[in-house]
């Protein structure tokens, strides 16, 4: 690669994507500009407050320049702004010893509050309210001083040790983003991840595929088996493998090598033909499809099911549709960071509200399905410091290679959703709760969870941004059967890819009382990953134990090797 930065390749990359950028509207499709609007409009009704309130940050701004005057002569002093200290942006010594650069984070941090300020004045209603938060929270981030060369020290002094190759560096990482990755930055080098090398490479064979999904059967690990098979229900807007990422980092390695017979579903990637794939094909082409497989191939009527995210929503329907024709899948259910019931779903209400969601149907009519990368921004824009502007300051402002890490591969590596699946699922879940409430139909069947009485493990993350361990917890009030919950370290992500290290905990109770504020309260703490926890509990449900069944059967027999075609689309 050359090191010398030309220029012309800016101009060519801004000109590259001008004739692309959208209309306003589809910019924001959550309407976050009308919230922030409303929030300037309310404020304004609100004079008194508001004035009250400008007054105070003109006083602040008036005490953080006198502190700095009185800084650059004595020695950094008191901050007259609180500040927090694990607030990752600011770790650069820097902040705290400059005077000016100190003055300047809390001049940001002063704007911040009173921003805030003005959304409490604004007295808007609670859904507005959130939205408008959220998206003036992106805004203050993008805003943030540690995003500018200029004002970075830590990029500033990188770039005076490297006599100003790292600035190059960060131009050109800038180009590459704007050229090739829709102007983002990058959050991982993926050039080290291949899919059936070191990421989904527990050795698999595909033994059945439709337009939907591909199934496959994991060779065994160990001289004996539980009885009953387990199948990995994944999401389906994203790929599989966060099930089976790299070695040692793979839950279904894990329950194979716990004496488990495991399959898992591998869905396709939709493209335009799939555009009025419906909710009902997903469930009837998806889970009992790879259930029949499944009980043919083990020649066991039991299954246990494990589903991630969506998928263990889709597992759990899938068992009470069994239940409701008569025919129960007599196994276990594993859900990890699922949501049932959709009353309180965290920030995410602000992306599922009406009109957010005509939105998002008037752009999937257009193409037949929804961009997989239109998926993943919204999620960064939960977190967005964490996992938009942490790149910006490392990879265009300090000139650095994103890192090498097999979680953000796999996150990097998104599916596209079905038009007509997507509607269903995001009207029908998320805006009319009509799974918890016992409205939801699918292949001519009233899904009920009540009347399911499986046995359920639920699994959530303490941090999770995407399914908040509350809104998790309610998956013991709405199923039939025992359930046991368990809270534990890590994030959405991280807190699937969870094997023993010396950080990881769960918290667990004998019990589920009513509420997560209950549950919270008689908890324990224990040291460990839920991994273990799971794996002993999976096994008392699994059955007797003997030889590992066959690879495939007659009428399912091996197709090819695994990780299998869909993955790699």
């Amino acid at each position: 690669m050359s090191t010398q930065f030309d220029p012309i390749q800016l101009m060519d990359a801004v000109s590259a994507v001008q004739p692309d950028v959208t209309p306003v509207v589809e910019a924001d499709p959550a309407m976050f500009g009308r919230a922030i609007a409303a929030t300037a409009v309310g404020a304004a009704k609100h004079p008194v407050a508001t004035a009250s309130a400008t007054f105070g940050l003109a006083r602040t701004l008036t005490r953080v320049g006198s502190e700095m005057l009185r800084g650059s002569l004595v020695g950094p002093g008191e901050s007259p702004v609180p500040l927090d200290p694990k607030d990752k942006r600011f770790s650069d010594p820097t902040w705290a010893q400059n005077a000016a650069f100190g003055a300047l984070r809390q001049a940001y941090v002063a704007a911040c509050d009173y921003t805030m300020k003005l959304l409490d004045i604004a007295e808007l209603d609670p859904h507005t309210a959130g939205k408008a938060e959220l998206g003036l929270s992106f805004l203050l981030d993008m805003l943030s001083p540690t995003n500018i060369l200029g004002t970075n020290p830590a990029a500033l002094k990188l770039a005076f040790e490297t006599g100003g190759r790292s600035v190059g560096a960060g131009l050109r990482n800038f180009v590459d983003d704007v050229r090739h990755n829709g102007g983002r930055p990058r959050q991982v080098d993926s050039s080290q991840f291949e899919v059936g090398a070191n990421l989904a490479c527990t050795p698999s064979k595909v033994v059945y595929r439709n337009d939907l999904i591909e199934v496959l059967q994991y060779l065994p690990q160990t001289d004996e088996v539980s009885a009953v098979p387990l199948l990995c229900s994944p999401p389906w807007i994203n790929k599989y493998y966060v099930m089976d990422l790299s070695p040692g980092r793979s839950l279904i390695e894990w329950a194979i090598k716990h004496g488990r017979t495991v399959f898992t579903i591998s869905y396709r990637n939709p493209d335009e033909s799939m555009a009025s794939t419906t909710m009902d094909d997903y469930l009837v082409d998806g889970p009992l499809a790879a259930i029949e497989v499944v009980r043919d191939i083990t020649g066991s009527n039991n299954v246990d099911l494990l589903g991630v995210c969506a998928g263990g929503a889709l597992a759990l329907i899938a068992a009470a549709y069994l239940n409701a024709v008569g025919d129960d899948i007599g196994g276990s259910i594993t859900v990890i960071n699922t949501i049932v019931d959709y009353t309180n779903v965290g920030a995410l209400a602000s992306f599922t509200d009406e009109a957010a969601l005509k939105k998002i149907e008037q752009k999937m009519a257009r193409k037949g399905y929804l961009e997989g990368k239109e998926m993943a921004g919204t999620f960064d824009m939960l977190r967005a410091n964490d996992l938009i502007f942490n790149y910006v300051v490392s990879n265009w402002l300090m000139g650095k290679n994103p890192p090498v890490f097999d979680i953000l591969a796999w996150n990097a590596d998104s599916t596209r959703m079905a038009a007509t699946m997507h509607s269903n699922y995001l009207r029908w879940l998320y805006l009319e709760n009509r799974l918890v409430a016992g409205k939801l139909e699918l292949a001519g069947q009233l899904i009920d969870l009540g009347n399911m009485k499986r046995d359920v493990y639920i699994v959530s993350a303490i941090n999770d941004h995407i399914v908040p361990w509350t809104t998790a917890y309610q998956t013991t009030r709405a199923t039939g059967g025992e359930c046991r919950f368990v809270l534990s370290s890590g994030g959405h992500i991280a807190g699937i890819v969870n094997p023993p290290t010396p950080k990881a905990w769960i918290k667990v109770a004998d019990t589920t009382p009513p509420t997560s504020d209950e549950w919270a309260a008689i908890a324990e703490q224990h040291s460990g990953s839920w991994w273990e926890d799971w794996a002993a509990w999976g096994n008392a449900h699994g059955g007797a134990v003997g030889k590992p069944p066959r690879l495939g059967s007659k009428k399912y027999p091996v197709l090819y090797e695994g990780p299998g075609e869909y993955v790699r689309i």
